[in-house]
């Protein structure tokens, strides 16, 4: 067993989901953006494994959910920037405030 307390990764977590929820709300570049929500879902994922883990009745369920939803990540990091790429392709400009409508 590990001498890390489970509160210790539940912290971790609440800050890592925090950072993200500010910047995803009050950033306005769509690639700090996307950070930002890749960080809330990395904060699923520690509080997935930590409960998998330190929970009542520990098993590997969290452990396969966390892989699931980091391939699910992936999968939306790789359409995200596909889409961020065609929008800066018309717009010339990664601004959200500007990306309304994918005509020009």
């Amino acid at each position: 067993m590990s001498g890390v307390p489970a509160s210790a990764f539940l912290s971790l977590a609440l800050i890592l989901f925090c950072i993200g929820l500010y910047g995803a709300l009050t950033k306005r570049n769509t690639v700090i953006v996307l950070v930002s929500i890749e960080l809330m879902l990395n904060a699923v994922n520690i509080n997935l494994v930590t409960f998998s883990k330190y929970g009542m009745m520990p098993n590997i369920t969290g452990q396969v959910f966390a892989l699931f939803a980091m391939s699910v990540a992936a999968a939306e990091a790789a359409v995200g920037l596909a889409i961020l790429f065609a929008l800066y392709r018309n717009k010339k400009s990664v601004n959200i405030d500007e990306m309304d409508a994918m005509k020009n």
